[in-house]
């Protein structure tokens, strides 16, 4: 399926958000996560189903100053 993740299109074999999060090497909980420009809590990536064209973002928190 193409999604665009972060800016970038993607080729992608997974059906959920937290599959693709395993597909493409994110692991731990300090991630946030937006579907189509929605917040999905951590709770809900197992369930919230990824559709061709999707645009997901994953960001993770950064320090500075």
């Amino acid at each position: 399926m193409k999604l665009i993740v972060n800016g970038r299109p993607l080729e992608a074999e997974a059906g959920t958000l937290a599959a693709l999060m395993s597909e493409l090497g994110y692991e731990g909980n300090w991630y946030a996560t937006a579907l189509n420009s929605e917040f999905v809590p951590q709770a809900g990536r197992m369930v919230a189903r990824l559709r061709d064209g999707d645009r997901i973002e994953i960001l993770t928190p950064r320090q500075g100053g």
